[in-house]
């Protein structure tokens, strides 16, 4: 595995930032469970306090909460993660992947459960998007002005 994609979701303002992390700092993650906390030190952001909440392996296999261990599986089931558009009562055998990230893992989901002294933007580096002229003269235009 070269390299972990990481999906850091910051709960007080609802913004979501990507950020894809070398093995070398992916190696922190490996053997965690979904639900466990981690510091976010490794990826910048100190004094941070993330939880795990799921992922997917490098096929695109859903991580499952419920599943133990590393492994595909073929679980038989109605509803949760990686499961849509089933009708009510009804179940299907889907492939789903453990919930203990490997090196398998390509892509990890992170929630914010304790913030730290800097912004998470100034902690990651981001520079907020700014507005181009065209698009602040939009705004400003009434429709059928």
């Amino acid at each position: 595995m070269a390299e972990l994609k990481i999906v850091i979701n910051d709960v007080k303002t609802g913004k979501t930032y990507a950020k894809v992390v070398p093995e070398s700092d992916a190696n922190n993650l490996y053997g965690l469970k979904i639900g466990q906390k981690v510091s976010g030190g490794f990826i910048g952001l100190n004094d941070y306090e993330l939880e795990l909440r799921g992922g997917s392996d490098d096929a695109g296999f859903p991580m499952r909460f419920d599943i133990e261990g590393s492994a595909r599986k073929r679980p038989y089931v109605s509803h949760g993660p990686g499961v849509r558009g089933l009708k009510h009562g009804q179940k299907t055998r889907k492939t789903m992947m453990g919930n203990t990230i490997n090196s398998s893992v390509h892509s990890v989901n992170l929630k914010i459960t304790k913030y730290g002294s800097k912004s998470v933007e100034d902690s990651l580096g981001i520079k907020p998007k700014e507005a181009s002229e065209d698009t602040k003269e939009k705004k400003l235009e009434k429709p059928g002005a």
